[in-house]
């Protein structure tokens, strides 16, 4: 098995294919975590989905990501089970959250309606302008980095092999289409042979699928996070309003933000989440990160009194239908997609990993990959490549 990427996605498949017994190497360009997934929260959240495929993929991973939390122990992954506030600041806004939470529990989801006051029990320091909102006791969160680097410990421990700093230059096929393994620019490894390749590359994982014959219409959301001085626990879940759940579902190119703030157990509050559609451009936004401070204030007055330490930014793999790219591709048989999963790849990692080693391996599959497949999008892909 060749795993095409070192972030949270590839870490996860990694550790789950050796953990069934599969021969894996794993192929990174750069170093462990240092692409999509260095730039995100490590949200495991099932609250911000509506009810449909990525929906039952969430509610697969929080429990398999709680596994793994058993597993290897909390410290390791840095999980923290805090679960969610969301928050509606008017009258309109809390009823169609109210509706939402109701479509959300039929489908398995955890979730209880709360009033103003029952929103300032959960969150002390909370704005009073508040008109309701829901607790999802599911939502979680770990370390990004340090969950990737403590999976691909564990796989490295049971065979795997990484081979860092070393960037895939082509897909090998077969005469008759299959895949056969992967060239590389390394000249200790030029090529690595494998009847199965998975494209873990996040947001570069369009450029991967080219490489292949197989285009995908992956392209980059960039988003910017904020992180406070280091804090006493004022903010005690994932707090964010709930426009929140619309701009992750909007496919509009343009700037958009709506509060998401968190904090970790450092003490630093994270603050977020902007979207837009920029390409690859990394300069520094000082519109978004104000942005995102007056929003952050708004629903956590005392923020206004506290330092910003630092922004940073991440590259999101968007796809137009804002489902990720799961499962072998029928163009190229013996190459699987694991990637695609815009700003929950962190939440959906395990599942991903999960459901790949069960197609691998031979083994019925826990979720329909269907919804999810990889020739989904016709000459969308192709406009995109």
């Amino acid at each position: 098995m060749i795993v095409i990427g070192a972030g949270i996605v590839g870490a996860s498949c990694a550790d789950a294919l050796a953990a069934a017994g599969l021969r894996v190497a794993v192929v990174e360009r750069g170093g462990i975590a240092a692409g999509t997934t260095s730039g995100g929260e490590g949200n495991i959240l099932v609250s911000d989905k509506e009810p449909g495929p990525e929906l039952e993929l969430a509610l697969l991973s929080a429990r398999l990501w709680r596994d793994l939390a058993d597993d290897l122990g909390e410290a390791a992954l840095e999980y923290e089970p805090k679960g969610g506030v969301v928050v509606a600041r008017t009258a309109g806004t809390a009823a169609a959250l109210t509706g939402l939470a109701t479509h959300q529990r039929r489908a398995g989801v955890l979730v209880d309606d709360v009033d103003a006051a029952g929103l300032l029990d959960l969150e002390p320091n909370l704005t009073r302008d508040v008109a309701g909102g829901a607790w999802y006791p599911q939502d979680a969160q770990v370390l990004p980095m340090l969950a990737t680097a403590s999976l691909l410990r564990r796989a490295r421990a049971r065979g795997a092999v990484l081979h860092a700093g070393t960037a895939v230059t082509g897909i090998v096929r077969h005469a008759g289409g299959e895949v056969a393994g992967v060239r590389t620019d390394s000249h200790a490894v030029p090529e690595l042979a494998a009847p199965w390749v998975i494209n873990a590359a996040g947001t570069w994982a369009g450029d991967v699928a080219t490489l292949a014959g197989t285009p995908l219409p992956i392209l980059p959301r960039r988003g910017f996070i904020l992180v406070t001085e280091p804090l006493p626990r004022v903010v005690r879940h994932k707090v964010y309003t709930a426009e929140y759940v619309a701009n992750v579902a909007s496919s509009d190119a343009d700037l958009q933000t709506s509060v998401v703030i968190e904090g970790t157990r450092g003490g630093t509050v994270l603050i977020g989440a902007s979207r837009e559609r920029v390409g690859f451009d990394r300069t520094m936004s000082l519109e978004v990160v104000r942005r995102l401070a007056a929003q952050a204030i708004g629903l956590f007055p005392f923020l206004a009194d506290v330092l910003l330490l630092r922004t940073y930014l991440g590259f999101r793999p968007y796809c137009p239908d804002h489902l990720p790219v799961i499962g072998e591709d029928p163009r190229a048989p013996g190459l699987v997609h694991a990637c695609g999963h815009e700003g929950a790849g962190i939440g959906l990692a395990a599942a991903t990993a999960h459901l790949l080693v069960q197609h691998v391996t031979g083994r019925p599959t826990d979720l329909d990959l269907t919804p999810f497949r990889p020739d989904r999008f016709g000459d969308a892909a192709a406009a995109s490549a």
